[in-house]
């Protein structure tokens, strides 16, 4: 039997590339932000709100790709080669038939945002994004299921190396095509959209070329005959995948949710929300990162039907995740103006409104970051054991039933503006995370 100190090693080892991608693959939508925060305030508070509709869609669809994870890290511990190919190979299937019919929601965004009750030009903008950034929907979501495939068989460094590059390969397309540089044109938010249609695409290749030809990979043939339908090993990601998606829609959904309520605050109101809610998604990131570790240690252990190890990686996971949300609150709380206004102009003229927001924001991000990461934790935790139904209704119930109608009641009943949407965030992560953690540590965890 492993001690506990050999199994918070072996979750921190795979736990750290992961959250390194992770980061790596949130900067891209992040120097999208931050560059377009330097190039307008309304350019910016456009892309944001959507990009919160483009995730609405990409985590359902992810969630395909994320039951592949649980999948193949059962059938790694059985050293079951073709049951990973056939999972992961399905998952393939799955989510590129999902991405195909989210395009005419991108191409027609424009009046769902006017719908959503956004001013003409807002909803405008955001539809010249949708328009071109929509078609990478197909490059990320294979990224998605590759991840979760390379990820499971402990491939998790190679994933930290294509992230990271495809980052630096996008600031520099939003540096060349946002502001016009090095001779291209002047493209604003389009730029920023071909941007992440361009390194979407090429960290899809990137991926698959490794997952057919990297060393050790090829055993696994994994694109040989992908042609061939397998229906029962579709039947197993589908029935695991939905509940993960609807899981994730659920909580995106509330945050772009909160999005569209700021937006009827007011402009710049949005526009330090949407910084605010890109600097708790860095935080955000490092607990996904711990998250997709728990589920491979936990999967290895399920696949062994080996309890004792399931308890001590899902220990390790949580220490490691207590541990970030420390220095997430102690940041949030210390050094707000710095992370800032590294979103906005310093000549821009609402800089001093933003900031102030942003901050207010920003302290009471600090009191959901325990229950962000004890959420999104016991999530991993429970794919790991391959319960994904049970989660995804308790998540619907704090998030919208919750959740949301706290934030409006917060925001507009009881006149706190855009900290009470913040407060209502607090209030529905709090109970999600309560209930999914107790479904845990009460069932599979509890294992002597």
């Amino acid at each position: 039997m492993n001690s506990f100190s050999s199994h918070l090693r072996r979750t921190s080892t795979l736990a750290l590339p992961l959250i390194g991608s992770h980061l790596a693959q949130i900067s891209i939508g992040l120097t999208d932000t931050v560059m377009l925060g330097w190039y307008g305030v309304s350019e910016l508070a456009a892309v944001s709100l959507a990009t919160s509709l483009f995730f609405v869609l990409f985590l359902f669809g992810s969630g395909f790709g994320k039951a592949v994870m649980p999948l193949v890290a059962a059938a790694t511990a059985n050293d079951d080669t073709l049951q990973v190919r056939r999972a992961t190979r399905m998952g393939i299937w799955i989510s590129m038939l999902f991405a195909v019919t989210t395009l005419p929601f991108f191409w027609f965004s424009g009046p769902i945002l006017l719908a959503l009750g956004q001013t003409d030009q807002i909803a405008a903008n955001g539809q010249d994004y949708l328009r071109i950034a929509g078609w990478s929907m197909p490059a990320a979501l294979m990224v998605m299921v590759l991840s979760s495939h390379l990820g499971a068989l402990d491939r998790a460094r190679v994933l930290f190396w294509v992230t990271v590059g495809g980052a630096l390969i996008n600031v520099a397309i939003n540096w060349t095509l946002i502001f016009g540089n090095f001779g291209a044109p002047e493209l604003g938010l389009r730029g920023a959209a071909i941007a992440s249609l361009a390194t979407n695409t090429l960290m899809a290749l990137m991926l698959a070329l490794y997952a057919a030809f990297g060393r050790g990979m090829r055993p696994y043939a994994l694109f040989a005959r992908i042609w061939r339908a397998d229906p029962e090993a579709g039947a197993q990601v589908f029935r695991l995948g939905w509940p993960i998606g609807l899981t994730m829609l659920a909580e995106v959904g509330l945050f772009a949710a909160s999005s569209v309520m700021m937006g009827w605050i007011g402009e710049v109101p949005l526009a330090a929300h949407s910084i605010a809610l890109q600097i708790s998604s860095i935080t955000f990131m490092v607990h996904i990162g711990i998250s997709s570790a728990a589920t491979v240690r936990g999967g290895h252990a399920w696949g062994r039907n080996d309890p004792i190890a399931l308890r001590q990686s899902a220990l390790a996971a949580c220490l490691l995740s207590g541990l970030m949300v420390a220095v997430t609150i102690v940041a949030f709380l210390t050094i707000p103006g710095p992370m800032i206004r590294l979103f906005i102009d310093p000549t821009d003229p609402a800089l001093p409104v933003i900031l102030g927001l942003a901050t207010g924001f920003l302290a009471l991000g600090a009191l959901f970051q325990l229950a962000d990461g004890a959420q999104v934790l016991a999530l991993g935790l429970l794919r790991g054991v391959q319960d994904t139904r049970g989660p995804m209704i308790q998540a619907m119930l704090a998030y919208w039933v919750v959740g949301l109608p706290a934030a409006y009641y917060l925001a507009f009943t009881a006149d706190m503006g855009g900290n009470g949407i913040w407060l209502g965030l607090v209030i529905g992560l709090s109970l999600a995370a309560l209930m999914m953690m107790t479904r845990f540590w009460r069932g599979p965890g509890r294992a002597a």
